[in-house]
């Protein structure tokens, strides 16, 4: 037997159950991996409590990373093989699939080979994150040597990959948090600047920042009506890259008769996980700043995956700095 977390219903923490599951045989395209550890993201609380793009079919699992090796290879799989050892990128719905279990059954296309020198835990921790960074900074934003970046909610593990991203390319990364209590560790992290957003006046302190310039591209997942305030640091022709929700209120869009000339666009990692070519170049990026040693994974805590709700609460409490990682005990009857 192996063990799935699943939901009946929308809710909170308490909806999640650990049950016993037969372990299935991987479809055409797909395979099953053995799970050490699990990636969790703001998008998995979204999808639980019923408000994110994709809803659940009921009973549902979730999830969409992890980390561990492959036990099966179903028909039609090239360049995968029982014994290899991978993670999971975020490359599918969650309505078809999830990662939150021993023993998962995921499409292919969303396996990618683990490096040599990052652990399970930390493999677990890094796709979201660096995939998402990537995509906006490098692929859309064009982000160049000597760039200022602003990058908001930056003590999430979106946040912390674009500070070192940042850091990678040569730009320089200006990182905004709520409160003060998180300006050391962000300034520990590679920020070149925190703005404490509770305290500070953005704009003031961008320009302030940059010389009076703005920053090329304000990178942020909070939407809302304060993008009007983002905006007012951003440089001419410079970039608005939001690729997130946290805030619930519409978001307006910047316009010509209140900013300079910016462009203003949404992101998801998905423009880069579902596109072959664009995901190779991605994985080839990250494994390179891995390899130089300049992309490093933060794992902020790690739960066991009995602990999956206690491990929801802690991410709903927005206290961590990093990644939250579950992992995986097996016995020997899985």
């Amino acid at each position: 037997m192996a063990k799935l977390v699943q939901f009946d219903r929308l809710g909170g923490p308490e909806v999640l159950t650990l049950r016993d599951v037969e372990v299935a045989a991987p479809g055409a395209g797909e395979v099953r991996i053995r799970v050490d550890a699990i990636g969790l993201n703001r998008a998995e609380i979204m999808y639980r409590s019923g408000v994110y793009f994709d809803q659940p079919v009921f009973p549902s699992t979730l999830g969409y990373e992890a980390a561990g090796v492959i036990e099966a290879v179903g028909p039609g799989v090239d360049g995968l093989a029982e014994g290899d050892t991978v993670a999971v990128v975020p490359a599918f719905l969650q309505s078809r699939y999830g990662t939150y279990g021993t023993n998962i059954i995921v499409p292919a296309s969303a396996v990618v080979p683990r490096p040599a020198q990052v652990d399970p835990a930390q493999a677990a921790a890094m796709w979201m994150a660096y995939i998402t960074a990537y995509g906006a900074l490098i692929e859309s934003g064009k982000v160049r040597p000597g760039d200022h970046v602003l990058i908001t909610a930056a003590s999430s593990s979106v946040g912390l990959a674009a500070i070192q991203l940042t850091n990678h390319i040569g730009a320089i990364p200006i990182a905004t948090t709520r409160g003060a209590d998180k300006k050391q560790r962000l300034l520990d992290a590679g920020a070149a600047q925190v703005i404490v957003t509770d305290d500070e006046d953005v704009p003031a302190r961008v320009k302030e920042i940059t010389g009076g310039e703005g920053v090329r591209l304000a990178f942020d997942p909070i939407a809302g009506p304060g993008v009007e305030t983002l905006a007012l640091g951003i440089a001419p022709d410079g970039f608005l890259v939001v690729y997130g929700a946290l805030d619930p209120r519409t978001t307006p869009l910047p316009n010509a008769q209140s900013y300079p000339a910016l462009n203003s666009s949404t992101y998801t990692l998905f423009e880069i996980t579902m596109n072959p070519e664009r995901l190779r170049r991605a994985v080839a990026f990250v494994n390179a700043g891995l390899a130089s040693g300049s992309l490093t994974p933060v794992v902020d805590r790690t739960f066991d995956l009995t602990d999956i709700a206690e491990a929801h609460r802690y991410m709903e409490a927005n206290g961590h700095v990093g990644k939250i990682v579950v992992t995986v005990t097996h016995d020997d009857t899985v």
